[in-house]
Order: C-alpha cells, then sequence, then structure tokens
C-alpha cells in the first residue's frame, strides 16, 4: 500500500510549541474583520505572459518588467516591449437585444437580425464564421457576408441541436459548457454535434412561492434507474447541407463523451459508454459516411470516468500519434497510442496520480505534466518524462506543494508558484533541467513573525483497518492548552476523487477569529478522495457513505484522543455531497458526531440523477441493499445531536425533496432540528441571501459550539 515519507504529528508536539507566541503582538480587529494582513502578507509580482521562449513579462509595484529567463535578469518595460503585448485574438461575438454582433477594426457589424436569441456562439478555427444554436437548432452565420444558414431544422422542446440536455451539462460535458454541445473541426469545414432527444426523460417540477400564484418550472431530470436522453452524433458542414449520423444506435442504453476531432479534422473520435459506465470505447467515426472503427476498448471492475473535467485523448501534431490518460492500473497514468489504436508503450507508469499534461514536445519525445507528489499526495509537483517511459525527472523541488505552473512556449523554462502550511506562498523561474534561475516572489510580509498567528498543520491519521495515512488539515486555537477541551468544526466535501486537503498556506480574519475565540478548525479527507489514486476510490462502488463516515470518525477519535477536541461539540458542515456527508454524520455516525450543519444535501441516492449516481452504486435493482445503507433516512432513528438543514427552493441539481424528507422524518419521530429554505435560490446563492447564510452558520457555530454570544462584528 502507497507509504508516506510524512511522520505523523503527536499532540506533544502540538502544545509544546504555543508558549514560544507569548511574546507576539495580537491581531486586531481591523485585521480579524477587514482582512487587513499589510505587513504580514504583501501581495506577489505577477507573471502576465511569455514574449518568447526564453522572456517573460512581469508586475510588480505597477510596474511592467522584461525578465530574461536564461540569466534572471529583469528590466523595465520599454514602449516596443509594450507592443510586443498586443496578442492576436480571433474576433468574439457579443448579444445585444437578442442579436449577435462582432467588432472588427473598431467596426460594429451587426451579424444576425431576429427576435431570437442566440446561444453560445463559438467562432470557426479560421475565423469565418459563428456557430450557435437558436430554439434548440443548430446556425451558422459568415462573418464576412452576415449570412445565416439553418444547420438543423427540428428542433424543439425536447429535441435538441448542439444543445444538451440537464444531465449531460451537469454530469459529463459540465457547467462551463453552458449546455453547448457542438465542436467545430480543426479545418473549419464540419461542425460534430449532439442531437439530444429528451422525451424519454421524466419531468420534475419545481416550485417557488413569489407572487400571488407562486412560480413553476419543469425540468427534464432523470433519477436513478430512469430512462436517459437519447442521443446521436451529428456532423454537418458549416454553410449547410445533409446531416451525417455517426453509426450508432440512439435507443441504445448508453452515454457520449465529448468527441474529439483529429488534427487534420479527417477523423471524429467519439467516446462512448454503456449505461453501467464500466466499458469505454473510443471509435474514430468518418464525417463523410458516419462509419465507425473502434480504436480502444477498456472495462474495470468498478466505473470509468467520463465526465467533464477529464481530458482523456492528448493528439499529436504529427497525426501518428495521441497520449491516452487511463487509471485502469489503480492510478491515473499516460500511455503513448498509434493512432489506430495500437499500445506502444506506457509513458509514466507507477503508484501516483497525473493531473494534467502541460506540454507535449514532439520533436525531443518527452511528456511535461504534474501528479500528486510522489513523496506527498497532499502537494503537487511538476515532472517530464520520455515518451518511451524513460527518465523520470521531478522539476520542482523542496518540501511544497507546486499549485501552478508556468511553462513557457518550448517549456524550456517555468515560473512555479507554490507553498505549504507553514510558508506563504512564493514563486520562482526554473529551467527544464530542474535548475533554479531567479527567485520572483513572495508573499511573506515583514511582520509576519511579529504577530500569534494560529498554527495550521498536516497530520496523518491512521486509518482503523491500518491501510491508509488519511490527511488532515488542523488549524488550532491561538494559544493552544492542553489541559482544556476545545469544540471542533470540521468542514468537508467527501465523494468519489473529491479531495480537499492540500499542504497549503491560508491566512483569513475568520480563521484566525475562529482561533482565538478557542476552535479547532479541521479539513478532513477520507481513503476514496483521491490521494491513494483510484485504488482508494474503488472502496465506494455501491457502497457511498460507508468508508467515508469510517475514516472521518477515526480523524474525530484521534482529534478527540490527542488533539484536546471536546467529545460532546464535534462538528461537521459541507454543502451539496458535503451536505449529504453532514447529514450521514449526525444520523449513521451519531456515536462521534454532535452537531452538523448541511446545505444543498442528497439525503437518499434514489433522489439523485442517474449518470452520477449509478456510476458509483449501479441502480436500485442492481444494488438495493447499497441504496439502503447510504441513505441518510434509514438512520434517522440514531440522530441525536443538532442538525441545522438548509436547502434553495428552486435548486434543480439537488431538489429541495431531499431536505423535505429528512425534515419529514426528523418530525415524525420528535427530533429537534433547524432549518432554512431560501427562496430563489439554486444549488446556492448569493446576494443578501447569501450574507443571510453565512450569519446563519456563524450563529450556529457561536450558539452550539462556542456558547456565547456572537460578536456583532462577526455578523456582515
Amino acid at each position: 500500500m502507497f507509504s508516506f515519507k510524512q511522520t505523523l504529528v503527536v499532540a506533544t508536539a502540538i502544545v509544546m510549541s504555543a508558549p514560544a507566541m507569548a511574546q507576539q503582538k495580537q491581531l486586531t480587529d481591523d485585521q480579524f474583520f477587514k482582512n487587513n494582513f499589510k505587513g504580514i502578507v504583501q501581495p506577489m509580482p505577477v507573471v502576465t505572459r511569455w514574449v518568447d521562449n526564453t522572456h517573460f513579462l512581469l508586475v510588480k509595484d505597477g510596474k511592467t518588467y522584461v525578465v530574461d529567463a536564461k540569466t534572471g535578469v529583469e528590466r523595465e518595460a520599454n514602449d516596443d516591449d509594450k507592443k510586443q503585448q498586443k496578442i492576436e485574438v480571433a474576433p468574439s461575438a457579443y448579444s445585444k437585444n437578442n442579436d449577435l454582433y462582432v467588432k472588427l477594426n473598431n467596426v460594429e457589424t451587426r451579424l444576425t437580425n431576429d427576435t431570437l436569441p442566440e446561444i453560445n456562439a463559438t467562432i470557426s478555427p479560421d475565423n469565418k464564421f459563428f456557430a450557435y444554436t437558436k430554439k434548440n437548432d443548430l446556425y451558422t452565420v459568415e462573418i464576412a457576408t452576415q449570412k445565416e444558414t439553418r444547420l438543423t431544422t427540428d428542433g424543439s422542446d425536447v429535441i435538441m441541436n448542439g444543445y444538451a440536455s440537464w444531465v449531460y451539462t451537469e454530469e459529463i460535458l459540465g457547467r462551463a459548457s453552458r449546455y453547448r454541445s457542438f465542436w467545430w473541426s480543426p479545418d473549419s469545414k464540419h461542425i460534430a454535434f449532439f442531437r439530444t432527444d429528451d422525451s424519454p426523460v421524466p419531468v420534475f417540477t419545481i416550485t417557488d412561492a413569489p407572487g400571488q400564484h407562486g412560480y413553476l418550472e419543469t425540468v427534464r431530470y432523470p433519477k436513478v434507474g430512469d430512462k436517459n436522453p437519447e442521443v446521436k452524433v451529428g456532423m454537418v458542414a458549416p454553410t449547410g447541407g445533409a446531416v451525417v449520423f455517426a453509426d450508432f444506435n440512439a435507443k441504445d442504453d448508453q452515454y457520449f463523451g465529448a468527441p474529439i476531432w483529429t488534427n487534420d479534422g479527417s477523423s471524429l473520435w467519439v467516446q462512448w459508454m454503456n449505461r453501467k459506465q464500466n466499458n469505454l470505447k473510443i471509435y474514430a467515426v468518418n464525417p463523410a459516411t458516419g462509419a465507425k472503427a473502434e480504436l480502444y476498448d477498456e472495462t474495470q471492475k468498478t466505473w470509468i470516468q467520463l465526465e467533464d473535467g477529464f481530458e482523456r485523448m492528448h493528439m499529436l501534431k504529427n497525426n501518428k500519434n495521441f497520449i491516452l490518460e487511463s487509471d485502469k492500473t489503480g492510478w491515473n497514468n499516460l500511455y503513448l497510442y498509434e493512432m489506430s489504436g495500437k499500445l506502444i508503450n506506457p509513458i509514466a507508469p507507477g503508484n501516483y496520480t497525473v493531473v494534467e499534461v502541460n506540454y507535449i514536445d514532439e520533436a525531443k519525445k518527452v511528456v511535461y505534466f504534474t501528479a500528486r507528489s510522489r513523496e506527498n499526495t497532499a502537494r503537487r509537483d511538476f515532472y517530464k518524462v520520455n515518451f518511451n517511459g524513460k527518465n523520470l525527472q521531478r522539476l520542482t523541488f523542496g518540501d511544497y506543494n507546486h499549485m501552478s505552473i508556468n511553462l513557457s512556449p518550448d517549456a524550456s523554462y517555468f515560473v512555479t508558484t507554490y507553498n505549504n502550511v507553514s510558508t506563504p506562498t512564493r514563486s520562482t523561474l526554473v529551467n527544464n533541467a530542474g535548475k533554479i534561475i531567479k527567485e520572483i516572489g513572495d508573499s511573506k510580509g515583514p511582520e509576519l513573525n511579529d504577530y500569534n498567528l494560529a498554527k495550521t498543520e498536516l497530520i496523518r491519521v491512521k486509518s482503523d483497518d491500518g491501510l491508509y495515512d488519511l490527511p488532515m488539515r488542523v488549524t488550532w486555537p491561538i494559544n493552544y492548552d492542553k489541559n482544556k477541551k476545545y469544540p471542533v468544526l470540521i468542514s468537508i466535501y467527501g465523494g468519489p476523487n473529491a479531495g480537499t486537503v492540500m499542504d497549503s498556506w491560508s491566512l483569513n480574519g475568520t480563521q484566525q477569529f475562529y482561533a482565538k475565540e478557542g476552535l479547532i478548525q479541521v479539513a478532513m479527507d477520507h481513503r476514496a478522495s483521491g490521494h491513494f489514486g483510484k485504488e482508494g476510490v474503488n472502496y465506494m462502488y455501491h457502497n457511498l457513505g460507508y468508508w467515508e463516515m469510517k475514516d472521518y470518525a477515526a480523524m474525530a477519535k484521534w482529534l478527540i484522543a490527542n488533539g484536546g477536541a471536546d467529545p460532546k461539540k464535534i462538528c461537521i458542515t459541507g454543502f451539496s455531497y458535503g451536505g449529504y456527508m453532514s447529514c450521514y454524520a449526525l444520523t449513521y455516525g451519531a456515536d462521534v458526531f454532535t452537531h452538523g450543519m448541511a446545505g444543498g444535501s442528497v439525503t437518499d441516492w434514489t433522489l439523485y440523477d442517474t449518470h452520477y449516481t449509478e456510476r458509483y452504486m449501479g441502480t436500485p435493482a442492481d444494488n438495493p441493499e447499497g441504496y439502503k445503507t447510504s441513505s441518510v433516512l434509514n438512520y434517522v432513528d440514531k440522530y441525536k445531536g443538532m442538525l441545522q438543514i438548509v436547502h434553495g427552493n428552486i435548486d434543480d441539481n439537488v431538489h429541495l425533496q431531499n431536505s423535505i424528507q429528512l425534515i419529514s422524518k426528523l418530525q415524525d419521530l420528535k427530533k429537534d432540528f433547524e432549518m432554512m429554505f431560501y427562496s430563489g435560490g439554486r444549488h446556492g446563492w448569493g446576494g443578501n441571501k447569501g450574507v443571510h447564510f453565512n450569519n446563519l452558520k456563524t450563529q450556529f457555530i457561536y450558539k452550539y459550539l462556542l456558547e456565547k454570544p456572537v460578536p456583532k462584528a462577526m455578523l456582515k
């Protein structure tokens, strides 16, 4: 099993550090409540962009400098340098009065002229066309002539061309897609799109209370076991003509990931997955005929990731090879393939997780990538490796979390921004041999060590079964006293491969004030959070909730035994999946967790959507016991603490019925709880309701954990 090169922190080490702080300054109200930490931390210089392979622009103290990456020498930018800052950008369309406009050479040109809004206008790679959807049909407009072409004609309330269904947007394409489901070919000769038929999907009704007659909306939302939308993959020329559909049967129970064009535009690669989500196939589709040829076939014993944020295929410019990411070994690694689908070799094998491919140097046959550190998974490091899998080299340095990498265009140099729990953020210029060239910036202010700041530590706690060293990020009370007991506030998200604990620096007024008030503040990650690869995440298959709660309980018990935590005041809080875990903790885990604040919570997995839930849980027919044991509703009889339940009235993601069903169960059992609903709130809300929500949580913390009045300055 994966091992860590970090010693577990013990309670004696925690408390011994406190006396050294006695003579230091205390933070003021201005620092606590206005986040005014001037002198304690300071602004960092900003790398705006690379001018070429060896020079970049740096802004600091209001001035712009040109830095020579070879020598580290910097000089103030002159007028010629500033001219070089101008980057050619493609024209962008903007909407005005429900029509599209574009500005070329400072001249505004109107591209469309009707009453229907154009949605997701996206320019072609040759900058000649915009494609967009209008009333669920796909259109283009030629910029030079303003000629609009309607590419599809059957759009309706349930037939959508180039506009995705709710479940595809939320779980596969991602919210950032804004429902766009069309993709230009690199040669601008074709547009691939999804034609979605939502008619098989059940309608869910959402209501709210404004006005005399209230508010009502409906959404096609497939809950577990329901019919999914039927999707076809179409291809069409931007000037119109016949639509060619890929050779798939839309009636099959299946999913499609975002397709990818080859660099020459000759083929569309389509990711296909079965309903069970354990078999991924990649097909090369001919845009002229729709004929498909299988390139790749992967099956796993649990599931395969398809959703937003996972870039599986990286096409090489030579049109002879591609690099594929897969976690089929239990760890997300890289593999080199021929375009025919033949595996050449693994590129970066090992028990660590690749999180991003930053650059591919085809001439030198080298891949640069970011991964969870091989030494400490709460950190990220930057690596390079040859295409043949040899000469793997860590390019970043020290015991730091290298949060972001800013590469030169040819990857000869990079600027890394990094920190850890005890080190404020810094940035450094490094070459691609790993040699440090120049320190760029340090956010540590000259007065940092003058103040009595709360100490934050990264701690590893052994899981109950001894298999994992679970990461926990703890901010301790100021002037910690080993003879006292302290309330605990645990902030979590939970869920598969969704960890939040990193070895990173943090300083804010609320954190420091709660530490002054005597609150232990904690973030925790369980075995399936991503720290231990896909092999750790696989524990959650058909069993959401159980392993998370088992690991969270182990860490909470460690805090009680070793960290001075008050066993009567163990509070857990989260939103969405974190809301689910908070509700589950106050029911299934009620012997450990005493208080909870749960927002936008799933309370029973039969109430959530097909793609996300079935990926992990299967269907209720396949996994009845798993759905039973994962449901908060089945453990309400164990509830004995105090839970704050919060939900948005028109949440179209996690429906309000989740919280209503939990509240109903609590009422039937005559259990006490707190609740708050937000009219107009979806899966989150802002404005004054957002302020009210934050105040609500603050009041809960003071009432139940700190047991004293809330300082006025803590309420907004």
